[in-house]
């Protein structure tokens, strides 16, 4: 009996059936043919730079005359201009499906009243099943939603010779904080750097920038932000380091983090519910208790597999969201973290989700394009003033899945429902 895992030796028989050991080997190797001319970043787009790029494309294989039809038909080029000023390169867009679900009752500190929530998807089944939760949520009586925090990091680091060094360095953004703060806001109209924590790794100090950014998501704003806050500390510091970085990869940026599940990055959500015992089994289809066990059941995976936070896809309904209303999709990787919570409560199931990473903006980034904005206005949260209430719907459409798929599960119906309305691809 082979002590090497089943797995490795599956792949092993597969490879060798593929390719031998001395085809492997050429085929790896760096190939000696000269390199094609690349393509230079196009910053400002027009309809002619469209068309060249598609030349390209076309005269090299690459794709066709309905590829470009499909791509960069004649609507989409009449906005190139438009276009141009979220990316390099333009050719075209995507058309991905947009479904939509409520009316969504939600009871928010920000956000209150009935709304509707559009979700770009591929993925069907993805919109029945958040519809379904908006509608027992709504005969509930609505979420309580409520944004707890704000606070967008940026974490640029410093190297400096010994740890005596970073030391002195630390006290002196102590001592000159005032100024930073000042460097770092003159760069804005909407930013706040409302913290300023320095970490210190024996010869390396991690300055943790903490900015409010308005109704923006506000990436770029904090990035160029604490960009002047390092060129002030170069230029007046008399403890030079040896090299710095704009971000030292502690802040979480697009991606799962601890410092992110405790302390938050951008917006921290919480919506709840209590849903009544007669609800769930005439909605659901389902009881209470069937729900609580497959809870606890999927709370303890969620354990035993070392997740960040506990909860079922939020990332299906963040992505789908993100995508209708011109968020940065990327930021789904740290906005999916969080908790759900189900438990049982005088004649239901309270049902809660937490979710300290929610980035988005209501103004800014994506949302002025013209199918984002659209998405935007049918939340009815487009423009200043609005994003605190879109987070907490954020927040409230997360909620709807979590009780959908834990009430599918639990009730045996989720591959059903798939099969059905996915049609078995």
């Amino acid at each position: 009996m082979s002590i090497i895992p089943s797995n490795i030796l599956l792949r092993l028989e597969r490879l060798r059936r593929m390719v031998t050991f001395d085809e492997a080997r050429a085929r790896l190797q760096p190939s000696a043919a000269p390199a094609a001319a690349p393509l230079r970043p196009v910053r400002r787009a027009t309809p002619a730079s469209v068309s060249a790029l598609w030349s390209r494309l076309k005269g090299e294989g690459r794709a066709g005359d309905q590829d470009e039809r499909q791509i960069a038909d004649s609507e989409t080029v009449g906005l190139t201009e438009v276009y141009s000023r979220n990316i390099e390169n333009f050719i075209g867009t995507v058309k991905v499906p947009v479904g939509v679900i409520g009316p969504l009752r939600i009871n928010g500190l920000h956000a209150s009243g009935d709304f509707f929530a559009p979700l770009a998807t591929t993925e069907a089944a993805l919109i029945a099943s958040f519809a379904r939760g908006a509608d027992i949520i709504s005969r509930a009586g609505g979420a309580s939603v409520a944004m707890l925090s704000e606070g967008l990091l940026r974490t640029p680091g410093f190297v400096f010779a010994s740890m005596v060094e970073a030391g002195a360095f630390v006290d002196w953004v102590a001592h000159n904080a005032a100024a930073l703060k000042s460097a770092a806001e003159a760069t804005t109209r909407y930013g706040r750097l409302v913290s300023l924590e320095p970490i210190i790794d024996t010869d390396t100090v991690f300055l943790l920038c903490r900015y409010t950014t308005g109704d923006a998501s506000g990436q770029n704003m904090v990035t160029i932000a604490t960009e002047a806050l390092c060129r002030h500390i170069e230029a007046h510091t008399p403890i030079a380091p040896k090299r710095w970085y704009i971000e030292a990869n502690f802040s979480g940026d697009k991606k799962g983090s601890y410092l992110g599940l405790l302390t938050g990055r951008g917006r921290k959500v919480s919506a709840s519910v209590l849903l009544p015992d007669v609800l769930i089994e005439k909605y659901l289809h389902t009881t209470a208790e069937a729900m609580l066990d497959y809870g606890r059941l999927a709370n303890l995976g969620a354990l035993l597999s070392g997740q960040f936070g506990a909860q079922a896809h939020y990332a299906n309904g963040l992505a789908a969201f993100y995508i209708a209303t011109g968020q940065d999709a990327a930021c789904v990787s740290e906005s999916s973290v969080g908790f759900t919570r189900m438990e049982r409560r005088e004649g239901g199931v309270f049902a809660s989700v937490t979710l300290p990473n929610v980035l988005v903006g209501s103004v800014g980034g994506g949302t002025g394009l013209p199918s984002q904005a659209a998405g935007l206005n049918i939340t009815g949260l487009r423009g200043e003033g609005k994003a605190a209430a879109l987070a907490e719907l954020v927040g409230a459409v997360c909620l709807c899945g979590e009780i959908s798929i834990v009430a599918a599960i639990a009730a045996g119906q989720f591959t059903r429902a798939h099969h059905k309305l996915a049609r078995g691809r």
